[in-house]
């Protein structure tokens, strides 16, 4: 795949949404927090493929700065100190397509291990419950 330039990138920081126009019309709303949890950098996507790592706890992420690299990518910073992904118009392109799907994957993936969108913490009540059985006895 090889996607066009987008015309214009434009940040909703209040919304905490990324908005991509293409030249053909076609226009994504990308939530900051979804383009967090899907980066495309190493830490995220790792070296081999198959699902990203999983990251709980950016529902209030935003993003503080867009860069431009070269004419094919831009790199994002974002709030929370990750900034090591380099978005290609490729990857812009297949995260807005893909939207619905990756992001309820997200959802159903956070679910499966007892994380939250809110913070980093495992939920107790996934946790496998433990007979505790006192040292030295019982």
């Amino acid at each position: 795949m090889t996607a066009p330039a987008p015309q214009t990138i434009r940040l909703h920081r209040n919304s905490r949404v990324l908005e991509v126009h293409y030249p053909d019309g076609v226009c994504f709303a990308l939530p900051c927090e979804y383009l967090r949890v899907y980066s495309p950098s190493a830490e995220v996507r790792g070296h081999g493929g198959g699902e990203p790592q999983l990251v709980p706890g950016k529902r209030e992420v935003n993003i503080a700065a867009i860069e431009p690299v070269g004419r094919y990518a831009v790199r994002l910073r974002f709030t929370d100190g990750h900034d090591s992904g380099l978005y290609s118009w490729d990857v812009l392109r297949e995260l807005g397509e893909n939207h619905d799907r990756l992001w309820a994957r997200y959802l159903e993936r956070l679910a499966e291990h007892g994380m939250s969108r809110d913070s980093e913490v495992v939920k107790l009540s996934a946790l496998e419950p433990r007979k505790y059985t006192p040292k030295g006895g019982a």
